[in-house]
C-alpha cells in the first residue's frame, strides 16, 4: 500500500504536467526554452526582458490604481513565439490567465491593454475565487476586463463588444466604489 501511495505521489504531478498543459505555469522554468528572470516574469526570449518588465509594471500600476489592489502579483510568462504559447496548451488567444496561478502572453499579446486585461482576470480570481469566477456570466468577466483595461479598440469581435457594452452599463449603475461588493 505504501508503494502505491509513493508511486501515486510521484506519477500524479507528471501526468498533470503532460495532460493539462496550462499547469505548466506553476513551474515554467521546466519548459524547454523558458527563463524566469524574477518571481513574476518568465520569457522565451531574454533579449525582450526589459520590454516585458515595462509592460508588466505599467499593467500592474494601472490595474491597482483603477480596478483594485492585487494581493499576489501574478507570474507572467511572455511568449515571443507561437510554439512557446502552444507549449502551455493555448493556440488562438492573445493571452490567457490561469486562475491565480499565472498569465501566459502570446506573441501578439505584447500590448499594454492585453496585459491589463489579464491582470484584471487575475484580480477577479483573487476577489471572487476561481470557482465563483467560472460561474459568472461572460458579459461580466470579459466585459469587465475589456472595459476596465481601457482596451483602445473601438469595435471588438462578437460577442466581446456586447460583453463590454453590457458591463459598462452595469458598472455605471453600481459605480466604481461598489464594484467588488456588487459583483459578489
Amino acid at each position: 500500500m505504501k508503494k502505491i501511495i509513493i508511486i501515486s505521489i510521484i506519477i500524479f504531478p507528471a501526468l498533470v504536467w503532460a495532460a493539462y498543459k496550462p499547469a505548466r505555469i506553476l513551474a515554467p522554468e521546466l519548459v524547454p526554452g523558458i527563463t524566469c528572470k524574477s518571481d513574476t516574469i518568465c520569457l522565451d526570449d531574454i533579449s525582450r526582458y526589459h520590454e516585458a518588465v515595462t509592460l508588466y509594471n505599467e499593467a500592474l500600476v494601472f490595474v491597482e490604481s483603477t480596478v483594485g489592489v492585487i494581493k499576489e502579483e501574478p507570474k507572467v510568462l511572455f511568449c515571443s513565439t507561437q510554439s512557446c504559447f502552444k507549449s502551455f496548451g493555448f493556440n488562438k488567444a492573445s493571452a490567457k490567465t490561469i486562475g491565480t496561478s499565472g498569465i501566459v502572453i502570446s506573441p501578439k499579446g505584447w500590448k499594454y491593454y492585453y496585459l491589463r486585461h489579464e491582470m484584471i482576470h487575475h484580480l477577479q480570481a483573487e476577489k471572487m475565487g476561481v470557482i465563483s469566477l467560472l460561474l459568472r456570466p461572460d458579459w461580466f468577466t470579459e466585459g469587465m476586463a475589456y472595459s476596465l483595461s481601457e482596451d483602445p479598440r473601438e469595435k471588438l469581435s462578437t460577442p466581446h463588444q456586447a460583453y463590454r457594452e453590457k458591463f459598462s452599463v452595469w458598472y455605471k449603475a453600481v459605480q466604481k466604489e461598489n464594484l467588488w461588493e456588487a459583483s459578489l
